[in-house]
């Protein structure tokens, strides 16, 4: 791996939206409909949003850079979740928590150890903003992912549920220490 994890700046806005648009359908069960998907995007993931998301202070975009190719990102929320079933269930976790909203890695950098990479400064970053854990919500059909944050240290605590379109996905919240 020769990426360089830091901070995202605005300039990373462009980039950032490219790389959601490949990595977000990834995630997404196989069922889930092209169309919900690209609303998805169109509604969270493009230019203009990672714009907003890197001038908020409460969020920290995290980059892999391999020389000005960006290979992955993670997006950090520094605010209570908004969802009751979430604040439920991290009412058990070591407080005060931070949201690992994002954590993606291109498919050219899957096995390369890029996203181990990302998930070690996402934990660092939040143990420097004060956070004694991370929570994350995963979708309970991405076997893969969820291996990958187990691996990383993250247990389930709960559930909680996301639309997609009209659809209700499931999801596993995922919390793990940043010690």
């Amino acid at each position: 791996m020769g990426a360089t994890i830091r901070q995202a700046t605005v300039q990373d806005a462009a980039a950032l939206a490219e790389l959601a648009a490949i990595t977000f359908p990834l995630a997404c069960p196989p069922s889930s409909a092209p169309e919900d998907i690209a609303a998805f995007i169109d509604a969270n993931l493009t230019e203009e949003h990672f714009g907003g998301y890197l001038a908020d202070p409460q969020r920290t975009v995290l980059v892999a850079d391999d020389d000005g190719s960006l290979g992955g990102y993670a997006l950090l929320v520094s605010a209570p979740p908004a969802d009751p079933q979430v604040a439920k269930v991290l009412e058990a976790a070591a407080q005060p928590v931070i949201e690992l909203s994002k954590c993606y890695v291109h498919p050219d950098h899957h096995g390369a150890g890029l996203a181990a990479a990302l998930m070690a400064a996402s934990v660092a970053h939040g143990a420097r903003l004060g956070a004694a854990s991370l929570w994350l919500g995963v979708n309970d059909e991405n076997a893969r992912a969820i291996r990958f944050y187990q691996k990383s240290g993250f247990v389930q605590m709960g559930t909680k549920t996301f639309m997609l379109g009209t659809r209700q996905e499931h999801d596993y919240v995922m919390v793990r220490p940043t010690d």
